[in-house]
């Protein structure tokens, strides 16, 4: 099951990775993946085997020091 969000703040690589590595945590996450744009909304695809809430993916996210959108 895929998920898309739409993540603000994110500028770099290490960003991007700080985002993975929260979101990969989550239970029943198998793959994130990330089409940055820097400085702007960058979509990040969430892999999983169950449906996720969006109050889980925002807190993943916020813990990673972003901000779903």
């Amino acid at each position: 099951m895929n998920t898309t969000v739409t993540v603000s703040g994110m500028t770099c690589g290490h960003c991007v990775s700080s985002v993975k590595e929260e979101l990969a945590e989550v239970d029943g996450v198998q793959s994130v993946s990330v089409d940055l744009n820097a400085g702007g909304e960058s979509p990040v695809t969430i892999e999983s085997t169950r449906e996720l809430s969006s109050e889980e993916i925002a807190a993943a996210v916020e813990e990673a020091g972003y901000t779903v959108v």
